[in-house]
């Protein structure tokens, strides 16, 4: 990982890497999604609470009027809670039209995340659908099948610089899964160190066999429940990158992984 300029740089950045409800009502981690920039277009993924707060604590402050996008994984409040505040940052207060907010149709029509104060400041809402494109300037991503979870919810595939990433959002396991996802570098959802069938979120062991499966240059764990911070992620991450060959690491709230 290298420290670069922001405002220039062709990376991505955890604003927070907590998963699930605990960690987040305690902010025991923070819970502020992460901020993508591709050759200057700047997307923000899953905007949950107090992500306006982490734009504002990085160092060099990330200005969320310079955002094109906000994309939405899934509608629930770990991944969604300031989708409205980022909303009216990112339109300057709703005097621009400005922006697209990409999202599952159930953010907007069963159970709306979305205020219809803001519903209209985006230059436009588009509702996802299962393995499609889907562009902002030259930044293109595609959306996953979709996953196992109690909401609409989509992972994602896109590229920085040339390089493929996959964003293995909040899902139960299942087969085939892997296969969307043959990316350069895998960022992956882990809330749980030990599988509990009644959740419908991967475990560390099921985390392991994507990754060998997958088998990218680097993987990224993130969005990390109780049981997996009191296991310390780090240490797991260690592990894992000796057992499988691949080099695993363990985000941290703030971590840059540069691709310049």
């Amino acid at each position: 990982m290298v420290k670069v300029a922001q405002e220039d740089a062709n990376y991505f950045k955890f604003l927070g890497t907590a998963g699930a409800r605990f960690v987040m009502i305690n902010q025991l981690r923070s819970s502020g999604g992460i901020w993508v920039n591709s050759a200057g277009t700047n997307i923000l993924i899953d905007p949950g609470p107090g992500s306006i707060v982490r734009c504002a604590k990085s160092r060099p402050k990330l200005n969320p009027a310079k955002l094109e996008a906000i994309i939405l994984t899934h509608r629930h409040l770990d991944h969604s809670g300031d989708i409205n505040v980022m909303i009216e940052a990112m339109t300057e207060g709703g005097f621009k039209k400005r922006g697209v907010v990409f999202c599952p149709p159930d953010a907007i029509n069963e159970d709306p995340v979305i205020l219809k104060h803001t519903l209209n400041f985006p230059k436009e809402i588009c509702l996802l659908k299962e393995m499609q494109e889907y562009r902002v300037k030259d930044f293109v991503f595609n959306t996953s099948m979709a996953h196992r979870h109690p909401c609409q919810t989509y992972g994602l595939k896109f590229k920085i610089n040339g390089t493929s990433i996959g964003l293995i959002a909040d899902t139960g396991y299942f087969d085939g899964l892997s296969e969307f996802y043959k990316t350069d570098i895998l960022i992956i959802d882990v809330v749980l160190l030990e599988k509990r069938p009644a959740i419908a979120h991967l475990c560390l062991d099921e985390a392991a066999e994507l990754i060998k499966a997958i088998s990218p240059k680097k993987a990224y764990l993130t969005h990390f429940g109780m049981t997996m911070l009191k296991a310390k992620p780090h240490l797991k991450a260690a592990q894992l990158s000796d057992q499988l060959g691949i080099e695993v690491i363990a985000a941290t709230d703030g971590m840059l992984v540069s691709l310049a």
